[in-house]
């Protein structure tokens, strides 16, 4: 798998949310912070204003139109308004509440001209983050111009469509589209990171828009469990040792075998929270050919044996579920 598709593959968690939402002005709408999740939101008509909560400092306001998205990757506490001063009155909407009953997608708010919200909510296990998403800034503004991603919004287009007329096999269309969604929200900002940074320094960033430190991730992305070297990674990437080394590190933070561990010690966490496999198996698939060895590497990395993590985490997998047309985040 490439690296954005296997980050967001181990982290996930639970069952996504999503929702559509129409907001009258005047409107203020916020969302409580919530760790271990992240939040979407796309403007499908009209606009708002993207602020930070009362408590928050140092964030300006930002204003969003049709077809821009908001991403909150680290379920960073935020609101939506209809203009910059009108005041929040209802309690913080929490993401990982069950849904609320409701008559249809409308909310009394005002009596003015109405936005509609596409919203979606997803569990990331925090144990499990990748420094791909945690290098993102807390709130992330997607622009739908002058940039324009057709990929995002084709995805918003069909998963609009599903929410607004149910119909047989939504409940199995809807978790893939808000999957689609989140996976072309984070490639378009990793695409279009040149362009805001004009030249890149260090972060994941400037790691996946580097062609010899991307083609190591890739390879160790692809065959997790073969016996990497800092030489076998180096020719991956067309490199010397050292200088493929020097600039692993720099731009990622780890150095690539340092990565390496990390990457397998994440993926073993998931396989024994999502699969009965045995250990043996487990450490074999993550590149450890003694199941003692990877035992010992396993709780050295989280502080606990793989059965004892097992124990702590049943089966808490990949997500499949229901949505609702109703559903805040």
């Amino acid at each position: 798998m490439d690296v954005l598709s296997d980050v967001i593959a181990v982290m996930r968690t639970g069952h996504p949310r999503s929702a559509l939402v129409r907001h009258h002005a005047p409107w203020a709408r916020e969302f409580a912070s919530a760790p271990g999740s992240a939040g979407l939101h796309v403007v499908l008509r009209g606009s708002c204003v993207l602020r930070p909560t009362a408590a928050a400092t140092g964030r300006q306001a930002v204003d969003v139109g049709p077809g821009d998205v908001v991403f909150a990757p680290r379920g960073t506490a935020h609101v939506l308004a209809d203009s910059p001063g009108t005041a929040v009155t209802a309690p913080p909407c929490e993401p990982g509440a069950p849904p609320r009953p409701a008559a249809g997608a409308d909310r009394a708010d005002g009596a003015g001209p109405a936005t509609v919200l596409l919203c979606g909510a997803y569990r990331l296990d925090p144990q499990r983050t990748h420094p791909l998403l945690a290098a993102l800034p807390d709130l992330v503004h997607l622009p739908a111009a002058p940039a324009g991603h057709p990929e995002p919004t084709a995805a918003v287009r069909l998963l609009a469509g599903e929410l607004e007329r149910p119909r047989l096999g939504t409940d199995a269309i809807v978790p893939s589209l808000l999957d689609a969604l989140l996976l072309y929200v984070l490639r378009a900002w990793y695409d279009d990171a040149p362009l805001r940074g004009g030249r890149l320094a260090t972060g994941w960033a400037a790691a996946l828009n580097d062609p010899p430190v991307a083609a190591g991730l890739r390879a160790m992305h692809r065959t997790p469990a073969a016996p990497w070297t800092v030489e076998r990674l180096a020719r991956e990437a067309g490199l010397s040792r050292a200088a493929f080394a020097r600039r692993f590190t720099a731009l990622t933070g780890r150095p690539p075998l340092g990565y390496l561990t990390w990457w397998r010690m994440t993926l073993a966490a998931r396989l024994l929270s999502t699969s009965a496999l045995p250990l043996a198996s487990v450490a074999a698939q993550v590149g450890y050919t003694s199941e003692f060895a990877f035992a010992h590497a396993f709780k050295r990395w989280c502080g606990m044996a793989p059965g004892r993590y097992r124990r702590a985490h049943p089966q808490d997998g990949p997500h499949r579920g229901r949505t609702s047309p109703t559903d805040g985040m």
